[in-house]
C-alpha cells in the first residue's frame, strides 16, 4: 500500500507522445492491409531473388538460401504485428466508447418515447371529457326542439 520510488536507471527513459504512437501505428497497420502493401513486397522479394540468383556470382550479397531476405522478412513481422495489434486495441477502445454513446442515446431515446406516449394518453384522456363540435351542435339542435316544443305548446296548449 506504499508506492514504490521511481528507480533511476543508468539510461534516460525514452519519452513518447502515446497518441502520436497510436496514430503512426494505425497508419502502418491500414498500409499494411493494403493490395498496394502486397504488390510493393511481391515485387521487392521478386527482385531480391531474382537478383541474388541472375546476378554474376560478385555482385549478389545475399545467396542461395537467402538467410539475409529471411532476416529481413522475420524482423519487418515481428514489427508488424504489435503494430497492428496496437492498432487493433486502438480501435477496440474506439468501438467501445462508440458503444455506450450508443447506448446512452438508445436510453434517452427510449426516455423520450416513453415521455411522449404519457403525454398522447393524457392528451387522449383530456380530448375524451372536451365536448366535441358534433356533440355540441347535436345539443343545442335538441335544446332548439325543446325550445320549439315549449313555445307552440302554450298557444295551442288544452290547458290555457
Amino acid at each position: 500500500d506504499q508506492p514504490r520510488e521511481l528507480r533511476r536507471g543508468l539510461l534516460p527513459r525514452p519519452h513518447y507522445d502515446p497518441e502520436s504512437f497510436g496514430r503512426l501505428s494505425e497508419r502502418i497497420a491500414r498500409f499494411l492491409g493494403t493490395a498496394r502493401f502486397l504488390v510493393y513486397m511481391t515485387v521487392f522479394v521478386t527482385v531480391w531473388i531474382g537478383w541474388n540468383t541472375l546476378a554474376p556470382p560478385f555482385l549478389r550479397w545475399d545467396p542461395y538460401p537467402f538467410i539475409f531476405l529471411t532476416l529481413m522478412l522475420s524482423l519487418q513481422a515481428s514489427y508488424a504485428a504489435p503494430l497492428i495489434l496496437l492498432a487493433q486495441n486502438r480501435q477496440d477502445d474506439r468501438d467501445r466508447v462508440q458503444y455506450e454513446q450508443d447506448r446512452a442515446r438508445g436510453d434517452r431515446s427510449i426516455a423520450d418515447t416513453e415521455y411522449l406516449t404519457r403525454e398522447i394518453a393524457g392528451l387522449r384522456q383530456a380530448i375524451s371529457e372536451v365536448a366535441t363540435r358534433d356533440f355540441l351542435r347535436s345539443e343545442l339542435q335538441q335544446m332548439i326542439k325543446e325550445l320549439d316544443g315549449e313555445r307552440k305548446e302554450p298557444s295551442g296548449s288544452p290547458y290555457s
